[in-house]
């Protein structure tokens, strides 16, 4: 089983807040005490983290779930509960969210150091301090802790590559990438030995170093997902530089000049403005064959370099190169600052009919204020109900046309409605 992973399922639950506590000072002459329960920590939450030093989702294959510590109960004497610690999960530079159900892209976490929350922890309950009022002088109730639930996604890897190799299987894409860096692809002498990206990184000096790719290698309908298709396809995306190999030995009776032909249709039809990516065609395998046996001008014309890696011939001259355009490339980018990013929380209130003819109320001020309240106590009852006015609710029960005894739901609480006399 390959130790490459680039797609994955990935799930994520932040920690639930801490119940407030009912409390009351219990102290030598003094008759009243008065409400002193301290409030629940707030649940971790989880947070996806951009990481250069982890290379594949293979963490997330087997073991999905990723949670956050909850956070503890309020105790009496005003005593609030600990905050439960976030989790950080680190994943590859290049990390895109979607979510599982609809698909849509969430964020791209393109950098190093790049963070998104994927489930906000839960907010602790309030304790019976907080609801002393000159009309409530003793609150016999408290809020219970939020609670989260399981929320997942799908996790897709473009690895983040300065220069992406491009040809067709057994070019000598694996073999270069060895010779040139640390990287040990496998190499035999059959198509697709390649089945996963490996990343080499190429060090010119002690100030000139970029990461090369060794992709897959790339067959005429690979924009339709023949051979390894999309698989390798995405991969390219990233690339700051693209590296044309071409094979000067027969490959499946395409010429040199076929095979480039060939890789930048594939490109094209795949991405259009992956043409416009700096670029350098190589001539591969010089040791069996030269550019001039093909007696091809045209060709001739745009190979900037032929080489053989087996000899380690033309190898420095086509570093540099490489090397020369990702300095380019990076220094025409402007600055570019590591952010944070938050899941957009949705706001105000919505209601909706439920296809046995309930009302729901959505929205999740509303839900929270339900779900935090104990509702089997008439004082918390009361607070929420209060609660619930405040953001809209009943005007917006009203506005949707419930009549009196239909039922309504919030989150896991229903009711009959009526209105107020």
């Amino acid at each position: 089983m390959s130790n490459f992973v680039d797609e994955c399922n990935f799930c994520a639950r932040a920690g639930d807040g801490g119940f407030g506590c009912v409390s009351f000072r219990r102290e030598a002459h003094v008759p009243y005490g008065g409400p002193d329960g301290g409030d629940g920590g707030d649940g971790g939450s989880v947070w996806l983290e951009a990481d250069r030093s982890v290379v594949s989702l293979l963490g997330f294959r087997d073991h999905p779930h990723r949670i956050a510590k909850s956070g503890v109960h309020g105790q009496g004497a005003k005593k609030h509960g600990k905050r439960g610690e976030d989790l950080i999960v680190k994943v590859p530079e290049g990390t895109i969210v979607y979510d599982r159900e609809t698909e849509e892209m969430l964020v791209d976490l393109a950098a190093h150091g790049d963070r998104w929350c994927a489930s906000r922890g839960g907010e602790g309950g309030k304790g019976n301090a907080r609801f002393l009022s000159n009309k409530r002088r003793a609150p016999d109730f408290a809020e219970q802790g939020e609670k989260c639930e399981d929320t997942w996604y799908r996790l897709e890897l473009k690895l983040m590559a300065d220069v992406a190799l491009v040809g067709y299987p057994s070019v000598g894409k694996s073999t270069l990438i060895s010779v040139i860096s640390k990287a040990k692809p496998k190499i035999a002498d059959y198509p697709f030995t390649t089945l996963e990206p490996n990343l080499g990184v190429v060090s010119m000096d002690s100030e000139t170093q970029y990461v090369v790719a060794d992709l897959p290698g790339l067959i005429e309908g690979a924009h339709e997902g023949q051979g390894l298709g999309f698989r390798f396809l995405r991969h390219i995306e990233r690339a700051r530089v693209l590296v044309y190999m071409l094979d000067l030995s027969l490959v499946d009776g395409d010429s040199p000049a076929r095979q480039l032909e060939v890789l930048r249709r594939e490109l094209e039809r795949y991405k259009p403005e992956l043409l416009d990516r700096p670029s350098i065609v190589v001539a591969s395998k010089e040791d069996m064959l030269t550019v001039a046996d093909w007696n091809d001008s045209a060709l001739e014309e745009v190979v900037e370099f032929s080489i053989s890696s087996l000899q380690s011939k033309g190898l420095k001259p086509l570093m540099w190169r490489m090397a020369q355009l990702v300095k380019e490339s990076k220094d025409s980018e402007p600055p570019r600052r590591g952010f944070v990013t938050h899941r957009p929380e949705p706001s105000g209130v919505r209601v909706e009919r439920d296809i046995d003819g309930a009302w729901i109320v959505r929205g999740r001020e509303a839900e929270r204020a339900v779900a935090l309240s104990d509702m089997g106590n008439i004082l918390a009852l009361d607070h929420a109900r209060a609660k619930l006015n405040k953001i809209g609710v009943d005007k917006a029960l009203r506005h949707a046309g419930v009549k009196e005894g239909e039922e309504v739901r919030i989150g896991g609480f229903s009711f009959e409605y009526y209105e107020d006399l």
